[in-house]
């Protein structure tokens, strides 16, 4: 059996201001995943995984965050092809610079407790949000059974 396989690797991260409130984009330049999440990308050739989320971070919303933490991933294979599809999910409560929007979408502070109501959500994030913020959980996956996709939670 192989041991490798193709794998694309991203991350993602909630940065939060200390008064209730995170950061989030508004996803409008992606051909196919449009509306909320938190603010994300690619982990480039050769790169590590936590200087690729402050990268990331600095490059679409023009914060400098300090210390994220890691707090799961999600991952899933896509259907499309079958590569293997992970993102390391951060959390960040210490920043500096000044906020501004980029290509990958318009950011802006919305309170936590009220994010998970809102219809503007990506798909999948939602169920997301329950381990960028519950300590007991740190996976998310998805199992394909035919069409169907089923959620789990480590």
């Amino acid at each position: 059996m192989a041991r490798t396989e193709e794998v694309e690797v991203t991350n993602m991260c909630m940065i939060c201001d200390g008064k209730g409130n995170v950061l989030v984009q508004n996803k409008k330049n992606h051909p196919t995943w449009h509306g909320w999440n938190f603010p994300g990308g690619h982990v480039e050739k050769g790169e590590f995984i936590t200087p690729s989320v402050i990268r990331e971070m600095k490059e679409e919303t023009g914060l400098t965050i300090e210390n994220p933490k890691l707090c799961g991933i999600k991952e899933f294979l896509r259907a499309k092809d079958g590569v293997r599809y992970i993102v390391f999910l951060y959390r960040a409560d210490k920043f500096s610079g000044e906020l501004k929007s980029s290509a990958e979408g318009e950011v802006f502070w919305y309170p936590l407790a009220e994010l998970e109501k809102s219809g503007e959500l990506i798909s999948g994030f939602r169920e997301m949000l329950s381990v960028f913020t519950g300590d007991p959980l740190s996976e998310i996956y998805y199992e394909r059974s035919g069409d169907e996709l089923k959620t789990v939670y480590c």
